[in-house]
């Protein structure tokens, strides 16, 4: 997969509003400055989407899909999401991508790589 990052205030809350396509194997990262309890929507947001949300150590805790436009909020059941990995609906499925596993970039652990330490 090739994540566009998603890394300063500005972009954390624009993410892919107003995208209207997204390539099979594109997404976004966002980087999170702390572990929190994530909480995303799809204003502004034609696309259908799914999110996985991850902890500091790059485990997948959760995965959902996000509708089109849908103003109500997905909320982590978890405290400790510091990344969300936002691709196409289904995305994850497609690829046998499931909660448990680790997401790491082509420079290592998401820790290492966004705050240089592993």
């Amino acid at each position: 997969m090739v994540a566009e990052l998603a890394l300063t205030p500005q972009q954390l809350q624009t993410g892919m509003m107003f995208r209207t396509n997204l390539a099979e194997n594109a997404g976004m990262l966002f980087v999170f400055p702390a572990p929190h309890r994530a909480s995303f929507w799809m204003k502004n947001c034609p696309l259908p989407l799914s999110a996985a949300y991850i902890d500091p150590e790059g485990i997948i805790l959760e995965i959902h899909d996000l509708q089109p436009h849908n103003t109500n909020c997905v909320v982590a059941s978890s405290e400790r999401v510091q990344f969300v990995l936002e691709t196409s609906q289904g995305w994850f499925g497609r690829h046998q991508v499931t909660t448990g596993m680790v997401v790491r970039t082509e420079h290592g652990p998401l820790m290492g790589t966004f705050f240089g330490t592993r």
